[in-house]
């Protein structure tokens, strides 16, 4: 093989392993910033880890919200109608947010609380992820009483 192939050999199998490199950390990435979305049953049976960043979906439990006063930490609880789990948040939330209404919480488990970095309502189907659209709908089928009791 003369020296010119042999240098545009190199050159081609530095630029596969270069590429392949560039793809391995833009799929870790990536995978880093996915949040799986998980119902309040799913998380008591323990699908998730304590530690992990994910988002809950659910419907606002009835007589459940409560904001401290003079404070914009709220607690409220979401339910799928089956389980629920106390959230708490700190921020503000969004003119849609209402006891009742459906809503995606990100954040993370710190013991049996969520504890929520950003809250969503959802206002309809139109701009949903086709999972949280069928999660959502199986919540609004159940009784609205069920689900929201005390642990």
């Amino acid at each position: 093989m003369n020296p010119v192939r042999r240098r545009r050999l190199l050159l081609v199998v530095l630029a596969v392993i270069a590429a392949g490199i560039a793809i391995a950390l833009a799929a870790l990435a990536l995978q880093r910033n996915v949040t799986y979305l998980y119902t309040p049953s799913e998380v008591l049976r323990g699908e998730t880890s304590q530690s992990s960043r994910f988002r809950l979906g659910g419907v606002v439990c009835e007589k459940s919200f409560v904001r401290a006063p003079g404070s914009l930490e709220a607690t409220f609880r979401i339910t799928d109608r089956a389980d629920f789990l106390q959230v708490n948040y700190a921020g503000i939330l969004p003119d849609l947010f209402r006891e009742g209404q459906s809503v995606i919480a990100t954040g993370h488990m710190d013991g049996n609380v969520f504890v929520a970095e950003d809250v969503l309502a959802k206002h309809d189907e139109t701009y949903m992820p086709k999972e949280v659209a069928e999660k959502m709908a199986q919540a609004k089928a159940r009784p609205h009483s069920a689900g929201c009791g005390t642990h």
